[in-house]
């Protein structure tokens, strides 16, 4: 290969870095950087050159003849979406970068969204809007949280990811009528809201061989914790733990090589940088947020220093005239690297600029790197929003993190910003690397969530007068004399089944306890509701009928329903040979009630600040979790037949399996003698099963008022003390009822007598907390003191 005279496009601190790698090429031997920054003009082989203009590319094509360029790398988007591959392909000259149709997978959000469904590559569920009419009728009928991109570019900053109704509204306004980011918002993509972590891959590509560098995580919020307004990026890091080796080899499968090899089937095929930012879903799910065609800022910084192969070499073989990138060698260190960005003041809305810089000399594996600074005569100044950002390089990620912040240290200038917790995810999850997960024992809650968001809209095609046809609360309720049966009363139904707690109850071969189970997870979100359990019906599913375990099931629902007070009316048995194995059985059940329309709970509206959240004793695990329990159980070698592994297994049980066997708890009796008993003071109730205290108290809540709880008000019972050793306390809290079964929110002058009146039915009773004003766009359930479960 002859030497390469390159011409690289930008002023940034992606091309900063760009600059510096290729500098320590020995292919390399002279490189232009039209216009460059302050950190450029101080490197081996580099010159700035802003004698043309950016966008002038004609003039940057001739700018090109005369140095006899044989390379050329457009650093930012806009070059790459205007075209300029093309003026430089027309004159001969090689480009790192992908043409002006490949780069409309950048270009237009609306193209690369539609691309993704044509080739079935995984990504959020979305819809395109150029009238703002029709996009603004679109979300008023969504009910799921959304993420508002404006379709074209906007500087890495076209994203609104609105906390409620209202804020999605102002922000398509923004976009579409206001011009917030001018016309990159003439056209709207609204996708649905994706849960999990988010990772970006920097890829390699000739248009057919694709080769990545490992993935890395950028923080786009300005204020610590993930909070404030988006920037172009405030750190990153690399590489990341998520990103497995299994997670990886399954990104590539389903996502980078069928992006490839769709480009080139549609006659765009993809040359240069493919950026892919991919949200991980808590389940391990990867689908794509977006593409970018050129390489991420701050994720150059951080990734090219851990590329120890040589990047002009590998530049060349994706752009020369004979793609040849599957025979390079591609080697990167098995360090970690971080970054950390330094902003001017007041970033990213308005900020100053021309404020004057030092910088110290760095030692050996941390690098600075400009981004918005320029030289005036000897004198460094600011000149943009993301100034500067100092890297390192370490044998841990910690080790990294620490000397970046070392380089901060270097860098001084009035008014200067960063963030002071780069990487803080990452520690959090180290720290509780060896703590499962729900969602690793193969059930997301967040899954869960969003089906019951992605379904209202069906269900509510059902309404009929005396049904409003809603869910995702605790029951569903008809008012039969609104339905046309004058002076009848509301029922109330609920639906649930045991769950995988049946696996531990036929390997014990132990199934009344289950029956028992069964009932209460019905009847208990029958009486949060306000209503009486009148009657019941069950569903007995299984491979070939044994006779007398069902009978044994049968009659634990029997026992259920008379704690419960109701009557077991019906129920169906059916064998399934091709549906269930061996001795497997499952079973599902409808509890029916009654009540009176002012006995009806929850009543947000007499909700406030102050009120006393009352919580009554689970009597276990319930009937909720046991996918995790399970994977505990596995992970600690244990078998249920084994003594238990807690110091006081719960009613004196004989083995770990009779102990988690321990019936849910039904609180029908005494929640509705309260009721009766003291009017208006409970004003609402929580039946805390999958989900936990975290997802089930808010939906009692109006959406003003948030649950303070302080967990450290009751003792986490034996069984979760136990479990909590493999479980990090947040997804505690999430799993688990973690020793509380029911959650009342009272009138604070009532507390005192309905705590009493629970008392007297046996109820272990704990006062845990109040309502208080919730904070924008936070939490309905906010946990004190999580820290003494760990």
């Amino acid at each position: 290969m002859a030497s390469l005279r390159i011409l690289l496009i930008g002023n940034g601190g992606r091309e900063h870095a760009l600059a510096w790698k290729l500098a320590q090429s020995p292919l390399v031997e002279s490189i232009i950087v039209a216009p460059g920054n302050g950190g450029t003009a101080g490197l081996p082989k580099v010159t700035n050159d802003s004698s043309v203009a950016a966008d002038d590319y004609p003039g940057l094509v001739e700018l090109a003849r005369q140095n006899r360029v044989n390379l050329v790398v457009p650093g930012p988007e806009a070059p790459l979406v205007d075209g300029v591959e093309g003026f430089f392909r027309d004159a001969g000259i090689p480009v790192f970068g992908p043409s002006k149709e490949a780069a409309r997978m950048e270009g237009s959000k609306t193209f690369s969204k539609d691309f993704m469904k044509r080739h079935n590559i995984p990504t959020a569920a979305y819809e395109n809007f150029s009238d703002y009419g029709k996009a603004s009728e679109y979300l008023k009928t969504v009910k799921h949280n959304v993420v508002i991109k404006a379709t074209g570019l906007a500087a890495g900053k076209g994203v609104i990811i609105p906390q409620s109704h209202e804020e999605a509204l102002q922000g398509l306004k923004d976009i579409m009528l206001d011009k917030a980011f001018g016309d990159a918002g003439d056209a709207v993509v609204i996708e649905d809201f994706l849960e999990g972590d988010e990772l970006s891959i920097l890829s390699f590509c000739d248009g057919t061989t694709i080769k990545s560098l490992p993935p890395a995580q950028d923080h786009k919020r300005v204020g610590e914790g993930d909070t404030g307004l988006n920037t172009g990026g405030m750190g990153c890091y690399a590489p990341t733990k998520l990103a497995t080796p299994a997670l990886i080899a399954r990104m590539e499968r389903e996502i980078l090589q069928p992006t490839i090899d769709g480009m080139r089937k549609d006659g765009f095929p993809f040359r240069g940088c493919l950026f892919t930012g991919i949200m991980v879903a808590p389940d391990g799910t990867p689908k794509v947020l977006e593409y970018n065609v050129r390489f991420g800022d701050p994720e150059t910084q951080t990734m090219l220093p851990l590329l120890e192969s040589d990047l002009a070499k590998i530049m060349y073989a994706c752009a020369g005239p004979v793609p040849y990138l599957e025979d390079i060698q591609f080697k990167i260190s098995p360090k970690f690297s971080a970054t950390v960005v330094v902003a001017a003041p007041g970033y990213p809305e308005s900020y100053p600029k021309n404020i004057p810089m030092q910088v110290g000399q760095p030692p050996q594996d941390i690098t600075v790197f400009h981004a918005g600074t320029k030289l005036a005569g000897d004198s460094l100044v600011s000149s943009g929003g993301r100034v500067i950002a100092a890297n390192a390089v370490g044998d841990s990620l910690r080790a990294a993190v620490d000397k970046a912040y070392e380089g901060v240290k270097l860098i001084n200038f009035d008014g200067m910003y960063y963030r002071k917790d780069i990487a803080h995810r990452a520690f959090r999850k180290e720290d509780a690397s060896d703590k499962l997960t729900y969602a690793q024992s193969g059930v997301s809650i967040d899954a869960g969530n969003e089906l019951v968001d992605r379904i209202k809209a069906a269900v509510a095609t059902t309404r009929r007068p005396g049904a409003d046809a809603v869910i995702g609360g605790f029951g569903g309720e008809v008012d039969l004399s609104a339905a046309g049966h004058p002076g009848a009363p509301i029922i109330v139904g609920a639906i649930d089944g045991v769950g995988t707690k049946l696996i531990i109850a036929q390997k014990m071969d132990k199934h009344d306890t289950v029956g028992i189970d069964l009932v209460a997870m019905n009847v208990n979100d029958l009486v949060v509701q306000g209503a009486e359990p009148f009657m019941f019906l069950d569903y007995y599913g299984c491979s070939r009928l044994d006779v007398a375990v069902a009978t044994s099931f049968v009659e634990g629902v029997a026992k259920g329903c008379i704690q419960a007070g109701c009557a077991l009316v019906g129920g169906e048995t059916a064998e399934m040979p091709d549906l269930y194995t061996g001795d497997d059985y499952d079973a599902a059940g409808a509890a029916i009630g009654v009540m009176r329309a002012a006995q009806r709970l929850p009543r947000k509206d007499a909700m406030r600040a102050g009120d006393v959240l009352v919580a009554l004793a689970s009597s276990g695990v319930h009937s909720n979790g046991f996918s995790l329990v399970r994977k505990i159980v596995a992970a600690a070698g244990l078998a249920y037949t084994d003594p238990c592994p807690w110091d006081d297994p719960a009613g004196g049980a004989a083995s770990l399996g009779d102990a988690l066997l321990t019936p849910t708890r039904i609180y029908v009796r005494p929640l509705l003698d309260v009721l009766a008993k003291t009017g208006g003071a409970v004003k609402g109730m929580a039946h805390i099963t999958g989900g936990g205290l975290s997802e089930n108290v808010p939906r009692m809540l109006p959406k003003h008022l948030a649950a303070e709880i302080d967990v450290a008000s009751w003792a986490l019972p034996a069984v979760f003390g136990w479990l909590a050793k493999a479980v990090e306390p947040k997804e505690m809290a999430r799993a688990f009822n973690t020793g509380v079964g029911m959650v009342l929110a009272v009138a604070e002058d009532r507390a005192e007598e309905v705590v009493r009146l629970l008392e007297g039915h046996g109820e272990t009773v704990y006062t845990v907390g109040r309502l208080a004003e919730r904070a924008e766009g936070g939490s309905g359930c906010v946990l004190k003191n999580l820290e003494t479960w760990a």
